[in-house]
C-alpha cells in the first residue's frame, strides 16, 4: 500500500470515528429530552427550528439569515401558544413546509427562497411537540420517528459502502446507491416495527398497516435527504453548516428526519380528524 493510500485509509477512518461520537452525543442528548418531554422538550426543538432557519437561509443567500433564525424561534414560540391544538398545529405545519419544498424546485425569487426556509423549518418546532404530546403514546410515536430514520441512515450508508452497485440519482447524490437505499429501508422499517411493537394496545393497528406506514416513513426519509442534497448542489453548498462535526449543520443531519415529521404530522391530524 502507497504511503497516499494509507493517509486516505487512515482519514476515512478518522471521519467515521468523528461522525460516529458526534451522533452518539447528539442521540444521547436527544433521547434525554425526549424522555423529560414538556416544555423542555419543546424549547429544544423550536431551538432546533431556529438554527435550521439559519442554515436555510444561509444556503440561499439571505442577507441576515441570523435574524430570520431568530424569528423562527420566535414563532415558533408564539405558535406554540395559538389558539389550536397540537394535532391541527402538526397538520397545518406538515403541509405548509411539504408545500415549501416543492415550491422551492421551482422558484427563483430569493424571498419566496426564504418563505419556503421558514416553512421547512417550523416543522421542527410545532409537529415534533405535538407528537410528544398525544396521550399515553408521545414518547412511542417519537421513539418511533428516531428509530425509522437512524436504521434507514445506518443500514443505508454500511450497506451501500458494503454493496456498492447502481447509483440511486447521481446527479443529486453521487455516492448515494440502489442496494443502500434497500438496505436502509429494510432497516428502518424493522426499527419502526419494534419501536411500535412496545406501544400500548390503545395504539393498536394491525401488522400489515404498521408495515406499510414504517416503510412509507423509511422511503419518505430517504427522499428528504435527496431533497436537502438537491438544495445544496443547487447552491453551491457542500455542508449546509460546519455545527456538527463530521456530519456538517442540523439541515444535514435532519433532512430525513424533517420527511418523517411531515408525514407522521399529516398521519397524526388526519387520525385526529378519524375521531
Amino acid at each position: 500500500m502507497s504511503e497516499r493510500s494509507g493517509d486516505t485509509v487512515k482519514g476515512v477512518a478518522s471521519e467515521l470515528r468523528l461522525r460516529v461520537l458526534s451522533a452518539l452525543v447528539l442521540a444521547a442528548i436527544v433521547l434525554s429530552v425526549t424522555l423529560l418531554g414538556g416544555p423542555v422538550f419543546r424549547l429544544v426543538w423550536v431551538l432546533v427550528a431556529g438554527v435550521v432557519a439559519y442554515e436555510w437561509l444561509a444556503i440561499v443567500g439571505a442577507r441576515n439569515p441570523i435574524a430570520g433564525g431568530v424569528g423562527v424561534v420566535l414563532a415558533g414560540f408564539a405558535l406554540g401558544f395559538a389558539p389550536l391544538s397540537d394535532p391541527a398545529l402538526a397538520g397545518v405545519s406538515a403541509v405548509l413546509a411539504f408545500a415549501g419544498a416543492v415550491t422551492t424546485t421551482r422558484v427563483e425569487d430569493r424571498r419566496a427562497l426564504e418563505a419556503c426556509g421558514v416553512a421547512y423549518a417550523l416543522c421542527f418546532a410545532l409537529v415534533t411537540p405535538a407528537l410528544r404530546q398525544v396521550p399515553e403514546i408521545g414518547l412511542f410515536l417519537i421513539g418511533w420517528t428516531f428509530a425509522v430514520v437512524w436504521f434507514t441512515d445506518i443500514a443505508a450508508y454500511f450497506t451501500g459502502r458494503a454493496l456498492g452497485g447502481p447509483k440511486l440519482m447521481p446527479s443529486v447524490s453521487p455516492k448515494k446507491t440502489w442496494s443502500g437505499a434497500l438496505g436502509g429501508a429494510l432497516a428502518g422499517t424493522a426499527g419502526g416495527m419494534a419501536v411500535w411493537a412496545l406501544m400500548p394496545a390503545t395504539a393498536g393497528l394491525g401488522f400489515g398497516v404498521v408495515l406499510a406506514i414504517s416503510l412509507a416513513a423509511s422511503v419518505v426519509s430517504q427522499a428528504g435527504d435527496l431533497f436537502e442534497s438537491a438544495i445544496k448542489r443547487r447552491f453551491g453548498t457542500k455542508d449546509s453548516s460546519r455545527l456538527i462535526p463530521g456530519h456538517g449543520g442540523f439541515l444535514d443531519r435532519l433532512d430525513g428526519y424533517w420527511a418523517v415529521l411531515v408525514f407522521a404530522g399529516m398521519l397524526l391530524y388526519l387520525a385526529r380528524l378519524g375521531h
